[in-house]
């Protein structure tokens, strides 16, 4: 017997078995009209009372929120008892899911990569802030829009239709910045399938990646490049050498001078490379100490006179100021600004060299009234082995590191660069500005007295 079956032949006994106790003694008392006449009333009873609690079921049933789930005895309120119960077990279920949603969407919006969700028409369904950013989409705005309708790239559709899942895109796209200009940047794009025929397409901004990549490219055929002509004419001259003996001493003499400057050369390389490892090494921060930043100019502008051999005025003007910082990684900063503009100036130039106090603002600045540097080149100088002339660059026996030496000494300092330059015929000339915090000036330390043994 199905329960259904069983649950009205139990309410259909009931009914009757009150029927039968109050019609049957109304029946004997009044005879057999009056008792049946009792029966129906109240089975008529029992009829109003089961439709009665049926409407108000009905009435709960269309706005649950709006009205109370009624009351009721006897199979009434078992089944009412059970339905509340059901209820209140799925209100509890929903809130639960919609909580654990919420703190998925909490958790997917703070995601650094962007995640957006797809249905199986390609449709969007949601989208975090990251992915937001990325293809210029709105989730307030464009939710049920196809996703193509925004992501037009031919590579990028052809790779949604064929659902390559566990294959990433590579993609270059173009994007507003803060203020509205266009630029590039590059998206690995990768399609993940979940539920039934649903999609996440996760992006992930790998512009600063390839970046970095294409300067360690570059970095790696620079050092190359820069070693293998000193390489290069140490090989010829041993050749030389071991061909033609001892027999020549002029020509043995001349190439062991060669092969001397060529090492040299080498070997300053090498030293300002592991210069610049040092400090790119953000685990080894400099120790600071009150720095006599006159007396080293002067040591510094001395090693410059040598360099230039008489070739170039070289006038300063160095007040009496003293600096917080590390001194070996000051002298090389200021040392390579000297000495860049003693290389690059041409011969017949002068090199003025400044240290003071602007405003509180310790500055040093080195000017030159050479050719000029070109607007273009400015912002890339501080690159590593970047070069306006190479062919000058490496006559001067630069290795184009010195700038990148003097950018990284800067920032362990919180200190900045400016560099202004005009190739115009009346103004032309070069000035390097480095610039430190207010807070990085120091008293003059007294220097310690010897004491008589």
């Amino acid at each position: 017997m199905s329960p259904v079956l069983k649950s009205f032949l139990i309410i259909a006994l009931r009914v009757a078995a009150i029927a039968l106790l109050i019609g049957l003694p109304a029946g004997w008392i009044g005879g057999e009209v009056v008792g049946f006449a009792f029966g129906a009333t109240v089975l008529m009873l029992a009829f109003a009372y089961y439709a009665w609690k049926l409407a108000q079921l009905h009435h709960w049933l269309e706005d649950p929120q709006a009205a109370t789930l009624p009351d009721a005895d006897g199979m009434w309120g078992d089944v009412l008892g059970k339905l509340y119960r059901l209820i209140k077990q799925e209100r509890i279920s929903q809130k639960s899911l919609s909580d654990a949603l919420a703190r998925f969407q909490q958790a997917a919006s703070a995601l650094p990569d962007g995640a957006l969700m797809l249905d199986n028409q390609h449709n969007i369904v949601w989208l975090n802030p990251t992915a937001e950013s990325h293809w210029g989409i709105s989730l307030a705005n464009d939710r049920g829009q196809t996703v193509t309708y925004f992501i037009r790239y031919p590579e990028f559709i052809d790779y949604l239709n064929a659902r390559h899942y566990g294959e990433p895109l590579a993609l270059k796209i173009q994007r507003k910045d803060i203020g509205g200009a266009l630029k590039d940047i590059s998206l690995a794009v990768q399609l993940v399938p979940f539920g039934e025929d649903q999609m996440l397409l996760l992006s992930r901004d790998v512009s600063e990646r390839e970046r970095l990549e294409t300067m360690r490219r570059d970095f790696v055929a620079n050092v190359s490049h820069e070693l293998r002509t000193p390489i290069t004419v140490m090989a010829g001259f041993l050749e030389t050498i071991t061909t033609t003996g001892s027999s020549h001493p002029e020509l043995l003499e001349k190439s062991l001078g060669h092969m001397t400057a060529q090492a040299v050369r080498m070997q300053r390389l090498v030293e300002d490379l592991l210069t610049l490892s040092r400090l790119e090494d953000a685990s080894q921060r400099p120790v600071a100490a009150p720095v006599n930043v006159p007396e080293l100019l002067r040591s510094l502008l001395l090693d410059a006179e040598q360099l230039s051999s008489g070739r170039h005025r070289i006038t300063n003007d160095l007040a009496d100021g003293w600096l917080l910082g590390n001194r070996d990684e000051l002298a090389s900063a200021f040392g390579n600004l000297i000495s860049n503009a003693v290389r690059y100036t041409p011969e017949g130039s002068e090199i003025h060299v400044q240290w003071g106090f602007e405003e509180g603002v310790p500055v040093l600045r080195v000017r030159d009234n050479g050719e000029g540097i070109a607007a273009e080149h400015i912002p890339r100088l501080t690159e590593r082995f970047y070069r306006v002339d190479r062919g000058r660059s490496r006559a001067s026996g630069g290795t184009g590191l010195g700038l990148a030496i003097v950018k990284h000494v800067l920032i362990r300092h919180g200190a900045r660069m400016e560099i202004q330059s005009s190739q115009d015929p009346q103004t032309h000339g070069t000035q390097f500005s480095l610039l430190f915090p207010a807070e990085a000036a120091c008293a003059p330390q007294p220097r310690p007295q010897a004491v008589a043994a």
